[in-house]
């Protein structure tokens, strides 16, 4: 299996393709100016307290009170509580905890009136980032993810992955972890600590606890809303949690973003360094050479195809989202109906999977599969969909497919759903279904270009262009963009982006920014 990580900057944030076997199964935008993130901690405070839904509405700087529920308050809320209110009093705590007196746990089944009061300062991790109407949702059970471990202060268990089977190997773990870690935190050992050495996994505890005391000092001057502790990036976050040795390539087409990854990767895995590329070239940009952007554009929106020839229909509402699988046309060799659903059905459940992660899907999904007869057979079903789904690191629930052909699937929904538009609006007309003659958008470019390189007298332009324009500019034994050479002395570089409307194209200066046409 060969994983393959892709970012390309825009100046609006990166966006990020992972390709399993050259085949997109995840994709985000990392904002340049996101807030609340999963993992960020901030200091809030606590704006109203109900009862009634044992939870408290608490104010971190979003436009709506971020929702905090008794069972996310962390038995250790009161040893919290306590430590943050010390530390915004001045008082001279240690940043690692050290001599810190740790307060009783809190009752399982208590009320969030005991624990909680109007006006409090609290410290709050986001769990889950705002999606449609609603606001973050918080947690107070304060962690700090490392590649190998989790720190969790005011605690003082060592915790082992389940997926970390060997009897012996948990007890090395445990042991060697509980002998090096603070009093005062906790520690989670994570599955990619398996087999690994006391120095890495040291190394990797020390860096969290670096983390955590750079957040409390920057508590002891902070406002009510100050962000403490920043989550890293989505790219960073990613390799952080999924790089091993299937991973062969990562490749850049930001030089700063370039070196940053270059630095983290020597601090977490220097073996992988050699693994990470950057992609400079003029004459394609990054999604377009590796064929990406064509992906998304066919994975993304209602529809989408099955290599037999069936088909999904997806709709999204706001309490849940529902697939419909259908045959379609499909002409096949199979004896019966019952032979036909099962294997349109085994394709769609593979598509789904990757669907569910692709666009990040969380909430209820409810998947209408071709009816079939034998139980056996829905049993079958069931059993690829799990199976497609082990890959998935969000926390997901599989029913059994009912004699109707339904499937149940919950799925942890931590972000707002990944989607991308993929009808294109006329860039000329908006949708109104009249353009201009795309055989005079040549003539267009011709004079916006003269006007640029004789008027203004611009130097080291370039042109992004629909792929037919390019092509149009490229052929021939002498190209067109070899007569502007020869015409304006100078070299007009092409660059093409399927992206585009036919007839939209952009001029860019030296500089990088987009010219601005009259």
């Amino acid at each position: 299996m060969s994983n393959e990580l892709f970012i390309s900057s825009t100046q609006k944030g990166e966006r990020i393709a992972l390709l399993q076997d050259k085949r997109l199964i995840e994709y985000h935008f990392d904002n340049a100016e996101s807030h609340f993130a999963v993992g960020d901690i901030y200091l809030g405070t606590v704006k109203k307290v109900v009862s009634g839904l044992n939870a408290a509405f608490i104010d971190i700087g979003y436009e709506k009170d971020a929702f905090l529920h008794y069972h996310d308050l962390s038995p250790n809320i009161k040893s919290l509580n306590a430590y943050t209110k010390g530390i915004l009093n001045k008082k001279p705590f240690s940043t690692k905890l050290k001599g810190f007196k740790l307060q009783p746990q809190i009752d399982k089944l208590g009320k969030i009136t005991d624990v909680l009061t109007k006006g409090q300062p609290i410290l709050v991790q986001v769990v889950k980032e705002p999606i449609s109407s609603k606001g973050p949702r918080l947690s107070c059970d304060i962690s700090i993810a490392g590649r190998y471990v989790v720190l969790v202060p005011f605690a003082n268990a060592v915790n082992i992955s389940k997926k970390i089977t060997s009897k012996q190997e948990r007890q090395r773990l445990h042991k060697l972890l509980y002998s090096v870690k603070p009093d005062n935190f906790g520690v989670i050992v994570r599955t990619v600590a398996e087999n690994k050495d006391i120095q890495e996994l040291q190394r990797d505890l020390e860096e969290c606890i670096e983390k955590w005391e750079a957040g409390i000092r920057a508590l002891k001057s902070a406002k009510s809303r100050d962000r403490i502790v920043t989550e890293m990036d989505r790219a960073a976050s990613l390799l952080r949690d999924m790089l091993n040795d299937d991973f062969d390539n990562i490749v850049v087409d930001d030089k700063e973003n370039h070196d940053k990854i270059s630095s983290f990767l020597q601090s977490i895995a220097p073996e992988k360094a050699k693994i990470l590329k950057y992609h400079n070239s003029t004459k394609s940009k990054l999604y377009e050479q590796y064929g990406i952007e064509k992906q998304l554009k066919s994975c993304f929106g209602k529809s989408v195809s099955l290599p037999s020839g069936g088909y999904l229909i997806i709709e999204h509402t706001e309490a849940l989202h529902v697939i419909d699988v259908n045959s379609g046309n499909k002409s096949t060799k199979e004896e019966d109906q019952e032979a036909t659903a099962i294997n349109v059905n085994k394709e769609a459940a593979k598509e789904i999977a990757r669907q569910l992660r692709l666009r990040d899907m969380g909430g209820i999904v409810v998947v209408d599969f071709i009816d079939m007869k034998k139980a056996q057979n829905r049993r079958e079903i069931n059993d690829v969909l799990k199976a497609e789904m082990k890959g998935d690191r969000s926390k997901y629930t599989i029913l059994p497919i009912t004699k109707f052909g339904l499937a149940q699937i919950t799925r942890q929904r931590v972000r707002p759903e990944m989607n991308i538009i993929t009808k294109e609006k006329c860039p000329t007309c908006s949708g109104t279904g009249n353009i201009q003659a795309s055989i005079a958008v040549t003539d267009t470019i011709e004079n916006n270009l003269e006007h640029l390189m004789e008027k203004q007298n611009e130097s080291g332009v370039s042109m992004i262009l629909h792929p037919f324009i390019y092509a149009y500019y490229k052929e021939g034994l002498i190209s067109r963009q070899m007569k502007w050479l020869m015409k304006y002395k100078k070299w007009i570089k092409l660059t093409k982006d399927s992206s585009l409307g036919v007839t939209d194209f952009h001029f860019i200066n030296s500089h990088g920014e987009e010219i601005e046409l009259n």
